[in-house]
């Protein structure tokens, strides 16, 4: 269904179960900037009523998914680690020009998020089916099926404000990119690295 071209060895899950602490922290961030994307995509493309309204939901739902993992954190008697940077996000980036007109620079951010999405639904479906601590296994099981309906309405707003064959030749050509850029990424305990 999510059609990346390059599944995650399931031996990550070995690395992340070695370091929970680690991929919580690195999971709390992802969620804070998955609200801050749609906060800025309602401040960037305000023009775009339909998106607004899913942008002002799903920042709430991403902001409660930081509120959960914040709270696995502080369970564990443990406290949220330092920021890091996503060297993932940073070279999926690479892939988009710059410049280009308003439509062009909206489909570009909704592929790149709807990506982002799709690996982490991924990741959360290994951690689901792979951990050995059922309660964490059970959390990424939910949090997958969240992930899963971001990637498709990401998907489909770039298919409606963009020409859809072209949408979808792009996806194609980002796919097979972001394969490349997993193929160094994967060894260490951060949901998309």
């Amino acid at each position: 269904m999510l059609g990346l071209k390059l599944p995650t060895d399931p031996r990550w899950v070995n690395i992340v179960e070695k370091n929970i602490d680690e991929i919580l922290t690195d999971h709390a961030y992802c969620e804070q900037k998955a609200a801050s994307t749609a906060i800025s995509l309602i401040i960037t493309f305000p023009e775009y009523p339909e998106l607004v309204q899913e942008m002002i939901a799903l920042s709430r739902e991403e902001m409660g998914h930081f509120k959960m993992v914040h709270d696995k954190i502080l369970n564990r008697g443990k406290t949220l680690g330092r920021y890091r940077k996503d060297e993932y996000a940073i070279q999926l980036l690479k892939f988009f020009p710059k410049g280009g007109n308003r439509t062009t620079q909206l489909v570009h951010r909704l592929l790149y998020a709807a990506l982002i999405e799709a690996r982490s639904c991924e990741r959360f479906r290994l951690l689901s089916e792979e951990l050995k601590d059922k309660e964490l296994a059970d959390f990424y099981h939910k949090l997958m099926v969240s992930e899963a309906g971001h990637y498709t309405m990401f998907l489909k707003f770039a298919r409606k404000y963009g020409q859809k064959e072209e949408v979808d030749k792009k996806w194609q050509e980002l796919l097979v990119y972001e394969a490349e850029i997993m193929k160094d990424l994967g060894r260490k305990e951060t949901v998309h690295g």
